[in-house]
């Protein structure tokens, strides 16, 4: 598959990784590197980071800098990020600031990274007031996906990854939805590597049509992600896996529009359901009820990607298939919804 963006293209490899020739330099992270190892890869070399979003820092960046200085990396040497989300994010950024830019593959090993992260350009680095708020438009110049890699994947990690393929279903495809709904996915599925390639060119085709966000096309993609990644902030990273927070958000946001008008009063209770089935939360633990106040949430989401003066805007769902980017969402609804959430919070633990 071959994604075109404005300075060309890239391909997408649906096969297991081959190290690139010439000049080049892995990085990865420690459990990720261990897995390729037992799979006979040479490791010795990479460079590898604390797994988690809490190495997605300033901190760990300069690392991965001062590492490719000592490297003696160049303009044409390969940076390679082998890993999930947090990898693929943080190495782009290093590749596209180094030098100003150097080339870049990426090797998703989660199934999150393999149908979303991996493909679209965006690289980035998070501070302590917001997600991904340091980061480029830098486009791989390949992206390997290899669906085998997932059956080492602890069933958690899987769940995550499924929040992000059920969302395209959500926004985009309804006959993909519908699958989705009928089928019990497993890493080791005969369907799960046609889905993953059905989540790609969705995403493509979303991507070439509004590369850098301005059309309000791509913003679709972010459904869940206001209320998630405000979820994610304010816990710090600690409590949610990145899919876990969206599943919760793609519930908030169906509740959000169904009271805006623009949904049908059931679009929420499917949306829950289709999450659940495959083992997310969808709605905010009654443990962290002293500590989450909707608030505290609302705020973190002042500082979204997608809001600006005007306020806080969101990508919503009308119906199965169907989605687009909503402005100006009143702070008073999303404090609502919010709180609807805790009083009808159901116990959830990782």
């Amino acid at each position: 598959m071959i994604v075109h963006h404005r300075n060309g293209s890239y391909n997408i490899h649906f096969q297991a990784f081959e190290a690139p020739q010439g000049h080049h330099v892995i990085v990865s992270d420690t459990n990720v590197a261990s897995v390729f190892q037992n799979r006979g890869y040479d490791t010795a070399d990479w460079i590898t980071l604390p797994p988690g979003e809490a190495s997605k820092n300033l901190q760990e960046l300069a690392k991965v800098w001062s590492q490719l200085a000592a490297r003696r990396v160049n303009r044409k040497t390969k940076i390679v990020a082998v890993g999930g989300g947090v990898v693929g994010d943080l190495v782009g950024y290093a590749a596209a600031s180094f030098l100003r830019g150097v080339p870049f593959i990426q090797v998703p090993t989660t199934l999150l990274a393999q149908v979303d992260s991996s493909v679209g350009g965006k690289v980035a680095i998070d501070l302590p007031e917001g997600k991904n708020l340091v980061g480029a438009f830098y486009p791989p110049s390949e992206v390997w996906i290899d669906p085998t890699i997932l059956t080492t994947l602890p069933d958690r990690e899987f769940r995550s990854g499924m929040a992000e393929v059920l969302k395209y279903g959500w926004i985009l495809d309804a006959v993909l939805l519908t699958k989705l709904n009928e089928t019990d996915l497993t890493p080791a599925h005969p369907e799960l590597a046609q889905v993953i390639e059905r989540c790609v060119d969705l995403k493509r085709q979303v991507v070439e049509a509004d590369e850098f966000e301005t059309l309000g096309i791509r913003a679709k993609l972010n459904f869940g992600h206001t209320v998630g990644h405000a979820i994610e902030q304010v816990t710090q990273y600690q409590v949610f896996t990145h899919g876990e927070a969206i599943s919760i958000g793609m519930v908030a946001e169906a509740i959000i529009a169904e009271k805006l008008g623009l949904a049908q009063s059931s679009l929420a209770q499917q949306v829950e359901s289709s999450l659940a089935k495959v083992g997310l939360p969808t709605r905010l633990p009654s443990s962290l009820k002293g500590s989450l106040s909707a608030e505290s949430l609302v705020h973190a989401m002042r500082l979204d990607k997608k809001a600006d003066n005007a306020g806080i805007h969101m990508a919503l769902v009308f119906q199965p298939g169907e989605s687009g980017l909503v402005h100006s969402v009143s702070e008073s609804l999303i404090k609502e919804v919010l709180t609807q959430l805790w009083n009808e919070f159901e116990h959830y633990s990782p």
